[in-house]
């Protein structure tokens, strides 16, 4: 990859370490993790279960802190301001997606995606014009007055999508966003992905097992003995 003006970089860590306690003795599941992610990159990290793939994606989602290192969103290093700013941070720059997507099941699809704009200080009929908006890119206009028990598993984590995109974060981290659905639907769900990517500009870190999907990133990292190294850079659309 070509070298990166300051100003392109997304997300960004450096010399990211990170350890368990199990009884007397340390377990490292991360060491010396570096990675900078490209506005509208697309990079997927595979790696065996157990190998730190979800708490690779936590401390560059500031959920958890490193043991050693840095995480810079924005260029601004999580470590360095307070939790109330980290949050607003997360919440204006990082969108997050999950397998099993996490949505309110008490709620509407309409409310769930316009929940981050709400939390962000906007008022209840910009988050609804917002919120539908984002549910009409990923087909689900018709669904909007549907809460997730009445919607199926793609369509809740279509809604799940919408929800991470509605803030027109700079960065998605999704944490293997298609494990529970069927290959079809699994499809359909990564060309939604790279609909928006295209429109949007938006960076993806996608932690997967589905070598297949993997492939059709942009790049592809392998996280291993605690250590991210590259294993594959292309393009595949």
């Amino acid at each position: 990859m070509s070298s990166l003006d300051a100003g392109d970089i997304v997300l960004r860590c450096e010399d990211l370490c990170k350890s368990y306690h199990e009884g007397p003795r340390d377990l490292a599941v991360l060491n010396s993790i570096n990675l900078s992610v490209k506005r509208g990159e697309r990079i997927a990290i595979v790696g065996a279960s157990g190998s730190g793939k979800s708490t690779l994606l936590n401390l560059l989602g500031g959920v958890d802190n490193p043991d050693r290192g840095s995480v810079c969103l924005g260029g601004q290093d999580l470590a360095k301001i307070s939790e109330r700013e980290r949050g607003n941070l997360r919440n204006k720059k990082l969108g997050f997606v999950y397998q099993f997507h996490h949505l309110l099941p008490e709620f509407t699809a309409l409310e769930n995606v316009g929940m981050p704009l709400l939390i962000g200080g906007k008022s209840h009929k910009e988050a609804a014009e917002a919120a539908m908006e984002l549910l009409e890119k990923v087909g689900l206009k018709s669904r909007a007055d549907h809460k997730p028990p009445e919607l199926s598993g793609g369509e809740r984590q279509r809604v799940a999508i919408a929800r991470a995109l509605v803030m027109r974060p700079d960065c998605v981290l999704l944490d293997e966003p298609t494990g529970n659905l069927d290959r079809k639907t699994a499809e359909s769900i990564h060309d939604l992905m790279t609909e928006l990517n295209r429109e949007f500009a938006i960076s993806f870190i996608m932690v997967t097992h589905d070598t297949q999907l993997a492939d059709r990133m942009d790049c592809t990292y392998l996280l291993e003995d605690g250590a991210l190294t590259l294993a594959r850079e292309s393009f595949i659309a």
